[in-house]
């Protein structure tokens, strides 16, 4: 039986400086837990268009669709601002989710004890935080058509059209609630249904999917606006929230600094089962390619590792394993290791991004 097959994209910024800390770990569960992966790398954003001219070489995207999981980095920088739309790097990953289907973005809120007084809110509003948000990947607003900027009358205007279909609600709602059954049976969908028809639509597909298959799990709506608000007042009243592909966008970025960085959070996007049966699946930390600190070794790898983990859970049926995984990381800060974007406590010991993945592996070895 062959090995289960991995596509690194480690990017641009800081993609390859915390990539090669999954590397470590990847190569550990090879080692010590007889789990070993075909490990194969390639080129995305602006790595690509540096040697191809594109973002994404129509080989690599080839490649993505045949194997079991693909892990990404961090695609942009400045230098590739002056770029038409169409080949700048995030066109690359854009692909990527669409032509793959990926229709499912899972975006984890987890505060780790070591960190809650890091948030920017009080300890006892994210202490023990275990929220996820179920985002629409490759529909709504940002796909939708007619778009561009077009000329009228004396002047110009800008058109985004929001857009969905019947199946592709029912398809992302039915991700959530089989997730909300693997954890706290909890559903809260979230739209515009009082301003957006798009919204209309999506609370009573919702609805419908629920009375039809999911009576068990627990169904709430809430408007977008005000459920970002609750999100910032009290985050443990949710379990899983799932919603449309702008306000996933925004409330997961939001949901993010509540643990404290965005170095922490990992995401999982899915799609429908291939032949062997796992989804189809990218994984890849939340934060951007920093361009700023790329090269200098202040890097947080603990998003991309995380999102490895959340590989082991979603694609390779190894939950026991991601456990160890994320036991090691909360070992780990709570020994007071602390990269660049943690610091600001009094006790803890600055590490490099190289000094963070040891640790983690060395955190793992304990494990055994």
């Amino acid at each position: 039986m062959s090995n289960p097959s991995l596509l690194i994209l480690p990017g641009d910024g800081i993609g390859p400086e915390v990539m090669a800390e999954v590397r470590k770990v990847i190569t550990w569960y090879g080692d010590k837990r007889d789990l070993a992966f075909d490990v194969s790398e390639d080129l995305v954003g602006g790595a690509a268009y540096d040697v191809h001219g594109t973002p994404l070489h129509d080989d690599t995207m080839a490649r993505a669709q045949e194997v079991d999981a693909v892990l990404l980095g961090a695609v942009g920088g400045p230098k590739y601002d002056d770029l038409d739309f169409s080949i700048k790097p995030e066109r690359g990953l854009l692909r990527l989710r669409k032509e793959m289907d990926l229709f499912s973005n899972l975006r984890p809120a987890q505060c780790f004890d070591a960190l809650a007084d890091f948030s920017s809110l009080k300890k006892d509003v994210v202490a023990g935080l275990d929220m996820m948000i179920v985002r629409e990947l490759t529909s709504g607003v940002y796909f939708g058509e007619p778009r561009g900027i077009f000329k009228e009358g004396n002047e110009r205007v800008g058109i985004n059209t929001q857009r969905y279909t019947e199946s592709e609600i029912d398809r992302v709602a039915r991700s959530a609630f089989e997730l909300a059954r693997r954890r706290g049976n909890k559903v809260c969908s979230m739209e515009k249904a009082n301003v957006m028809e798009s919204g209309v639509l999506w609370r009573e597909i919702v609805q419908k999917v629920h009375d039809e298959d999911y009576q068990d799990v627990e169904l709430t709506h809430m408007y977008a606006d005000a459920g970002l608000m609750q999100i910032v007042r009290w985050p443990k009243q949710f379990d899983v929230i799932v919603t449309d592909n702008l306000f996933g966008d925004l409330l997961s970025d939001a949901a993010a600094m509540l643990t404290g960085s965005l170095g922490m959070l990992p995401s999982a996007s899915l799609g429908l089962p291939m032949d062997n049966g796992r989804p189809k699946a990218l994984y890849e930390p939340v934060h951007g390619s920093a361009p700023d600190i790329a090269g200098q070794g202040m890097a947080n790898p603990i998003a991309c590792i995380l999102s490895f983990a959340m590989a082991l859970r979603y694609s390779f049926d190894q939950g026991d394993e991601a456990e160890r995984l994320e036991q090691a990381v909360e070992k780990v800060l709570a020994d007071g290791l602390r990269t660049a974007d943690l610091l600001g406590e009094e006790g803890v010991t600055p590490v490099s991004t190289n000094e963070m993945g040891n640790a983690i592996v060395a955190a793992l070895d304990a494990s055994l």
